[in-house]
């Protein structure tokens, strides 16, 4: 009677734990995760699709907001250590962010590696830039989210994505970065030299076309070009560094941004980027 009266009570705390939130019972999946973003920058709009032959949980992300694909900066979804690898006849190069508690994101076909192998990483920081390397037919974004080594539904800001079966039937519109750190997200249409100041009197180096982050904007020397003109300029960081200068708070001609015109300085958006 005594050994049944122990189990009974040894069931009903079983049962029990079940039911109580984060207990045994409660889903590991949900419980654990990090709230992970878009693996690109603010303000993008990316379309979405799953491939009937790919066995893992992956989403592979093309640009359609008329930015391009190639070459676009991949965003950490969420912090944690970034460790780089190859696979030529597969990922091609590829990042693994390891998240704690047993999430990981992946990110394939990388073009370039933005951090070095073991890096702490901050959500929205650039850890690569879009491209087609190993087996791949396009520039594209394969990311993956897994928790102890298995494939998860892929949840961006809590919320489920759907699978489906091809492109240009889900889209979906980033606020990783978003102003977060101080970092506004622009496209820029051409190439520039990036200066010691406002001006063009001392070039430190070149900012690359692209998909770039920008800390803030200041008034200075009118810079005229082709299509019209710009007083603002924006602090960033330099895609190259020409022999002693200094790439890093440079000061590039906001009349490179792709959607903005005269005198007019805005992120990705369409929001003001503030004045240093």
């Amino acid at each position: 009677m005594r050994s049944l009266r122990i189990a009974l009570l040894a069931l009903a705390a079983l049962i029990a734990s079940m039911l109580l939130p984060g207990t045994a019972g409660a889903d590991p999946a949900t419980a654990a995760a990090p709230t992970f973003k878009a693996p690109f920058g603010c303000g993008q709009t990316w379309t979405y699709s799953h491939h009937s032959a790919e066995v893992r949980r992956a989403l592979d992300f093309v640009r359609t907001d008329g930015g391009a694909t190639a070459g676009a900066p991949v965003l950490a979804s969420a912090a944690g250590t970034a460790t780089r690898h190859s696979q030529a006849g597969g990922a091609g190069n590829y990042i693994v962010i390891d998240h704690g508690g047993g999430w990981r994101t992946y990110y394939f076909h990388l073009a370039t590696y933005s951090v070095p192998h073991g890096a702490a990483v901050a959500q929205g920081q650039q850890i690569g830039t879009t491209g087609s390397t190993g087996n791949s037919s396009g520039a594209h974004i394969h990311y993956e989210q897994l928790l102890n080594g298995v494939g998860q539904d892929i949840r961006i800001n809590g919320t489920a994505l759907p699978y489906p079966g091809s492109y240009h039937q889900r889209y979906l519109t980033s606020d990783n970065g978003c102003g977060g750190g101080g970092r506004f997200w622009v496209d820029t249409f051409a190439q520039t030299e990036g200066y010691a100041a406002p001006n063009t009197a001392s070039p430190q180096g070149v900012l690359l076309q692209g998909t770039h982050y920008v800390y803030c904007k200041v008034w200075g020397a009118r810079y005229d070009g082709v299509y019209g003109h710009n007083h603002w300029w924006l602090r960033t960081d330099l895609d190259r560094t020409h022999p002693g200068g200094n790439g890093r708070g440079a000061y590039v001609p906001a009349y490179y941004l792709s959607r903005w015109g005269n005198d007019e300085a805005r992120d990705n958006s369409g929001n003001v980027i503030p004045d240093c």
